[in-house]
This record gives structure tokens, C-alpha cells and sequence, in this order.
């Protein structure tokens, strides 16, 4: 009925999952999580440094959060696939909520330290990789398989805007108001309106949940993650598209996370606000490709599609080690975050149609997890290796490369063929307006 009216009333095809009641409780609790994380990023910094933080503390601090989604992530890829997801975002949320605000009235008081600072990043951290893998996983009950690629090309566009730009906003006029305190109060009640956006879905029982309605008894809690990673190894187009993007983070994140600032100062003569040209340009190039991959229909040759785009979208970094001209720079950042977040569209809409539901908690916590992991690896490698090659070869290397280890992904896991085999036709079926049936689970692999 809803898409229907969907088409009729000429809707755009990515809003059409939020004509679904269910989905827009969802997206709600989304929006204030994310605006929330944002507020708290802010805050928190201008916190320790009011205390008298160094940039060391500040690190410290941040660093929590890193901490805790490290320990957290695979846990809660398990835990998405034994409990209904949305009992787990309810609880997440409270904890979200008591946490914030909880630290803002000690702010308020004058009873705040750093180590409490710490803790309270180091909480938030392991509710971030709880809070992924349930997300993740409650999404497909909620719209029709032909929607998820909408669904995660708005999402995808949704989080840098609501994190990086909406919380951040929001928090520092109510720091230049008053001070961080008041901003980690406000902050902290926007989970609890989230917890009471997803108290408010209304889910039919789903067999395909780990709660032995389809004969699946839920194990031991190592054996159900091994049975992930078991899935991921059985299956090739997974693999090899995981190891990729191990590979692919860890050339990428380092250059443009450490060297960028470098190449901007000693090859184009610019300083931080230039820099920040260039992030908010990547950024909007991440919504913009976000976006166009969202209005399309999934493409017939996904896989192949999806590689190629990640394969040769590194190419702008070498424009990043060679270019004199920041405009220049700033051009290459909007072409990088198109060609950058235009897969990852398609990656999260193959993981919910794909994957089969009972195991897709985990997968998502894996994938997490392998960018987790090699993310501080290529922060560290960064530096030493612009000094044996020097920052344009290093720049030039993270660009190339990509292109080769793509191309050796898509002959290893023999996608092409995977993908004619495994076809995703659009499926827009109807749903009731007050529950979601949830789509028929896809096994293959």
C-alpha cells in the first residue's frame, strides 16, 4: 500500500521506506543518537581543556571511546543475533541517556574530573558497538527488501550531517550560552526521546532470530561468534570483499588522517582553514554519492560495480600528495567522498539482503571490527613510511594500489559469475501500517 501510494504520489524512491511507521520510529531513534554523539564529541573536548586538560588528556579521553568499541563490537554482533534488536536499542539508548546527561549534572555541579570523563567515553564506546550490530540487523524487518538500498544511501548521508555537523553546531551555541554541562544535559535527552521512539515499533515475532522458533537453539556465546566468522570464510564474495576493505583502510586511513595536513602546508602553501575546505569537501561528496546511490535501483552486476567504484576511488588521494593548489585539493576531496560512499551503499544493502538474519549481528560486528582494527595500524605506519618514500610516493602508493587488489578480489571470489547467480530484483512488497511483516530471510550465500 505504501509504496503504492508511494508512486502515485510521485515520493522520490529513497524516502519511500519513511512512509513506513515502523522505519520512521527507527530513523527517529537514529537522528538523536547520532546529533547526540556529535553534542558529546564537542563537549567533552571543551570540558577537559576548561579543567585544564592538555592535548594529552584530550587524547586520553577520546581514546576511550576506541577502547570500548573494540571490546564491545564482536559482543554485540552475538547478542543482536540472540535478542530482539529492539529491546537491545531500547536499553542502549536508556544507558546512552543516563550516561550523558549524567556527566553533564556533574558538570553543572562542579563534581566532574577527568577520569570521569573517561569512563563516560569508554561507556559510550561500548554502547557504539552494541548499538551497530542491532541497528543493523532490526532494519530489514522494518522495510521491503527493494528499499534497503534507499534506506542505507539516506543513512549514509543522515550520519555525517547529524555527527559532524548538526551535534557539533548545537552543542557549541549552547557552550557559547552557557556552558559544556548545559549542552551534555540537552545532549542526554535526546536518547531518552530516541528510547521512547523505538519503545514505539511494533514487531510481528521473527523465526529467524536465534530464539529456537526455527530449531536454532543459541549456543555458547564464543561458538555463536564462531559460527560468524565460519560463514564469512565459507563465503567468497564476503571474504574476499572483507579483506579488501582491510587492506583498502589500511593504506587509506593513514595518509589521510596524519600526511594530508602535511601535503596541504608544504605543497600548497595553506594552513587549518584550508584543511577543513577539504574534509567538508570530501564530506559533501560522501552525502552527494550517498544520495545518488540511493535514488537508483541496485545495480544488476553489484558486486562488480561495488569494487570498482572502491577500486579506482582511492585515485584522488594522489592528487592529495601531488597538487600545488588547495582548490585543486578541495576538488579531489569531493570526487574522493562520491566514489568513496557510493559503495558503501551498496556493501550495507548486500549485507541485509545476503546474509541471513539470524547471522547478519554478526557479520555487520565483523566487518566493524576489521576497520576498527586496522584503522590504528595505518595511523601508525603513516609517518615512518612518508619518511623512507616521501609524502607524494605515499600518497601515490594508497592511490594505486587499490586498483589491483580490487581487480584480484573480483577474479578470487569469482563475482561476476556470483552475481548473475545471485540476483537482487527489486521487492517492494506492501506492509501493514501499524506492523512490518518482516521479508522473507534470504540464505544465500
Amino acid at each position: 500500500m505504501f509504496t503504492d501510494l508511494g508512486t502515485r504520489w510521485n515520493v522520490p524512491r529513497m524516502l519511500r521506506p519513511l512512509l513506513r511507521r515502523n522505519y520512521r520510529f527507527l530513523f527517529v531513534t537514529l537522528l538523536c543518537a547520532l546529533v547526540a554523539d556529535g553534542m558529546w564529541m564537542i563537549a567533552m573536548v571543551w570540558q577537559v581543556i576548561r579543567m585544564g586538560g592538555s592535548p594529552t588528556s584530550v587524547s586520553v579521553v577520546s581514546g576511550g571511546a576506541a577502547a570500548g568499541l573494540l571490546v564491545s563490537t564482536l559482543a554485540g554482533g552475538v547478542l543482536a543475533d540472540r535478542l530482539p534488536q529492539q529491546r537491545i536499542l531500547l536499553v542502549l539508548e536508556i544507558a546512552n541517556a543516563i550516561t550523558i546527561g549524567g556527566v553533564g549534572v556533574l558538570v553543572l555541579t562542579d563534581a566532574v574530573t577527568v577520569p570521569t570523563m573517561l569512563i563516560a567515553t569508554f561507556v559510550l564506546g561500548l554502547v557504539s558497538g552494541f548499538y551497530f550490530p542491532a541497528y543493523s540487523a532490526l532494519v530489514p524487518r522494518l522495510v521491503s527488501p527493494g528499499e534497503l538500498l534507499a534506506v542505507n544511501g539516506y543513512e549514509s548521508a543522515v550520519r555525517p550531517a547529524a555527527s559532524m555537523a548538526a551535534g557539533p553546531a548545537i552543542a557549541g551555541a549552547l557552550i557559547a550560552v552557557h556552558s559544556p554541562g548545559l549542552a551534555l544535559v540537552v545532549a542526554g535527552c535526546l536518547p531518552a526521546f530516541g528510547a521512547l521512539s523505538v519503545s514505539r515499533i511494533r514487531l510481528e515475532p521473527d523465526g529467524a532470530l536465534g530464539d529456537g522458533a526455527d530449531g536454532h537453539e543459541p549456543g555458547h556465546p564464543l561458538r555463536e561468534l564462531w559460527e560468524g566468522v565460519q560463514y564469512v570464510r565459507r563465503t567468497p564474495w564476503l571474504l574476499a570483499t572483507l579483506l579488501f576493505a582491510s587492506l583498502l583502510v589500511l593504506l587509506v586511513a593513514g595518509p589521510l588522517d596524519v600526511l594530508l595536513p602535511f601535503a596541504i602546508k608544504d605543497h600548497a602553501g595553506g594552513g587549518p582553514s584550508d584543511h577543513s575546505m577539504i574534509l567538508a569537501a570530501y564530506g559533501f561528496g560522501g552525502v552527494a554519492g550517498a544520495l545518488l546511490m540511493a535514488s537508483r535501483k541496485l545495480p544488476r552486476r553489484y558486486l562488480t560495480v561495488m569494487m570498482c567504484l572502491w577500486g579506482v576511488g582511492a585515485l584522488p588521494l594522489a592528487v592529495y600528495g601531488t597538487a600545488t593548489n588547495v582548490l585543486v585539493m578541495v576538488a579531489a576531496g569531493f570526487v574522493l567522498g562520491v566514489v568513496f560512499e557510493a559503495p558503501v551503499v551498496i556493501w550495507g544493502t548486500l549485507l541485509q539482503r545476503r546474509v541471513p538474519r539470524r547471522l547478519l549481528g554478526r557479520v555487520s560486528s565483523l566487518d566493524f571490527f576489521v576497520s576498527l582494527v586496522f584503522m590504528p595500524l595505518s595511523l601508525a605506519l603513516a609517518g615512518p613510511v612518508s619518511h623512507a618514500i616521501g609524502l607524494t610516493a605515499t600518497f601515490v602508493v594508497a592511490a594505486v594500489v587499490p586498483i589491483p587488489l580490487a581487480a584480484i578480489a573480483i577474479l578470487a571470489a569469482r563475482m561476476p559469475r556470483d552475481e548473475l547467480e545471485h540476483p537482487l530484483p527489486e521487492d517492494d512488497a506492501p506492509v501493514s501500517p501499524t506492523v512490518n511483516a518482516p521479508p522473507a530471510e534470504r540464505t544465500v550465500g
